[in-house]
């Protein structure tokens, strides 16, 4: 059996952002090779259903997803959800609807919600799920919501809250072991 691959998206326009550092904890110990798209790599043009016209990164990004067996996805929550840059990235997923393997279908995919407050962490949590539900992706048991306005992310695990470096450590384990089970 090969290794399973992992993908982890996410993150915001502002580079080693809260989300994004959490991203990189939660991929920290999964013993995958992990491939990033994070940041101003997911500022694609709108989703747009009325064209077939890729730019590059659009194309990346659809194939990178093409060939994980799992992912972790983590995004900022802004104004009580999931940020536009994200849902935009997500909607390229389209493109994977007449594959083998469409949408999410068989892959693993752990998720993490960051905001400044627990309403909008657990929020944006929640409505991750529901995104991956719907692109027929199997949610790992535990997402993570993180309150970072009390720093709780820091440069680096060893820089951050201990409790929520266990959680995002526990949903990296959790994405590697499912996806290894999910691999085709």
């Amino acid at each position: 059996m090969t290794k399973p691959t992992l993908l982890a998206l996410g993150g915001s326009t502002t580079p080693h952002s809260a989300s994004e550092r959490a991203l990189r904890v939660a991929t920290s110990t999964t013993g995958l090779d992990v491939t990033y798209i994070t940041g101003r790599e997911l500022m694609l043009p709108i989703y747009d259903t009325e064209t077939q016209e890729r730019t590059p990164e659009a194309r990346a990004l659809v194939e990178a997803v093409r060939m994980a067996d799992g992912l972790i996805i983590s995004s900022p929550g802004y104004h009580g959800g999931v940020s536009g840059m994200l849902k935009n990235a997500l909607d390229y997923l389209e493109d994977l609807r007449h594959d083998e393997r469409p949408y999410l279908e068989g892959r693993a995919v752990g998720l993490i919600g960051v905001a400044h407050g627990w309403q909008t962490a657990v929020g944006t949590l929640g409505q991750l799920r529901d995104i991956v539900h719907s692109l027929r992706g199997w949610p790992t048991p535990l997402g993570v919501a993180v309150n970072d306005s009390t720093r709780l992310i820091g440069a680096d695990a060893a820089d951050s809250d201990p409790h929520v470096v266990d959680q995002l450590h526990t949903l990296g384990r959790q994405v590697a072991d499912m996806a290894g089970r999910l691999a085709r």
